[in-house]
């Protein structure tokens, strides 16, 4: 059991589409044209705010929604019509959907059983996954008797415990502290690695994103917005919405004043900044609008008569440990900058600073509609 499977299998998302009939709204697209390509092993998140669509996507690559529109394909083979039981996946559910009356043993046995293998095999191959899990000794017990922890590893054991080609999460770490989502992210993703299955992960939940993928697909009113690695998404949002949803980060009203040598100079809370054109958007002009996007580490806090740098007051000093985050208001704007801890670090409510950037270190982005 500790093997990977002799072939895993690639999936293919084309154009996925769902779509609701709602009392109020009425008709509401909980997807629409969803197009991934999912390599063999690899570990792929979809991300994005509730009712983004991310759920609905697993669910109909799962084979429990049946899409509007589109095709899903697992190792090249269309699998859009089958039902979920004949799609060879295992499936890891948000609540773990373990059943209560039956033990740990049988928990984990019961897609086994299903399909037909012998009590030996079935013995052997519980046995095997339970101590790759960290629940050796486990199977005489019942669900109630364990922690959320340990229920999520008979979730997760339960799902491997039939070398299925394609492995599915929905959200199964929220049910769980914070303390606990950390360590249990890291087993999840070091187990995936040893068995390499390829793998489809659901959170709403950033940094959990950032940990367990090897690409991450963001997702925004039922569209896919943006595909990439975690570093990619962070340093290299493609859009205004990526930039704050990722992480945090400080936007900016800004204005293009001028456009030459590779240069953009924009106008932005009073003064003028030069930011390399690699950080702007293709096709940028004078006149533009645009959002100036800062994330709080790349902010310098510098002292108050710094010329270089934008005048601001200190609002609030929060002291993380290893991080301090600065509230400040600049030019009536509230910004935040984080620095490392350590002694002096943390400054009072009411002292004046500067703000210095790299402008290197500076996004532009089209404006957002509505903003």
């Amino acid at each position: 059991m500790a093997q990977a499977r002799s072939a895993t299998q690639g999936v293919a998302v084309e154009g996925l589409a769902k779509r609701y009939l709602h009392r109020v709204k009425g008709e509401v697209w909980a997807a629409r044209d969803v197009t991934l390509d999912v390599q063999p092993g690899e570990f792929l998140t979809l991300l994005g705010p509730s009712g983004c669509g991310k759920t609905t996507t697993l669910r109909m690559v799962a084979g429990f929604e049946a899409p509007d529109a589109g095709r899903v394909r697992f190792g090249g083979r269309d699998v859009t019509s089958l039902p979920a039981n004949e799609r060879d996946i295992g499936f890891v559910f948000q609540n773990y959907a373990l059943f209560p009356h039956l033990t740990i043993f049988e928990n984990v046995a019961y897609g086994l059983r299903v399909r037909g293998r012998s009590d030996d095999e079935i013995r052997r191959a519980v046995g095997d996954v339970l101590a790759l899990v960290g629940l050796a000794g486990y199977e005489p017990q019942f669900s109630a008797q364990l922690s959320g922890g340990e229920q999520q590893r008979v979730a997760l054991a339960r799902a491997i415990v039939i070398q299925p080609g394609v492995l599915l999460f929905d959200e199964p770490l929220s049910n769980l502290d914070a303390r606990l989502r950390v360590q249990m992210r890291h087993e999840i993703r070091s187990l995936q690695r040893r068995l390499g299955i390829t793998t489809i992960y659901v959170t709403h939940d950033q940094e959990e994103a950032m940990a367990v993928s090897d690409r991450i697909v963001v997702m925004n009113q039922g569209r896919v917005v943006q595909v990439g690695s975690a570093e990619d998404l962070y340093l290299r949002p493609a859009t205004a919405f990526v930039a704050r949803f990722i992480g945090r980060i400080n936007a900016l009203e800004a204005r293009v004043e001028s456009v030459a040598g590779g240069i953009a100079e924009v106008s932005v809370l009073g003064r003028r900044l030069a930011v390399p054109l690699a950080s702007a958007p293709a096709g940028l002009t004078a006149g533009r609008e645009v959002q100036l996007m800062i994330r709080p580490e790349a902010l310098r806090v510098a002292a108050a008569d710094d010329p270089a740098a934008w005048p601001a007051t200190v609002t609030a000093s929060t002291f993380l440990g290893e991080k301090v985050e600065l509230h400040l208001l600049c030019a009536g704007q509230p910004m935040l900058a984080v620095r490392p801890g350590g002694p002096g670090a943390a400054l009072p409510e009411g002292q004046a600073v500067g703000l210095g950037v790299d402008p290197a270190a500076v996004l532009l982005l089209p404006r957002e509609e509505g903003r």
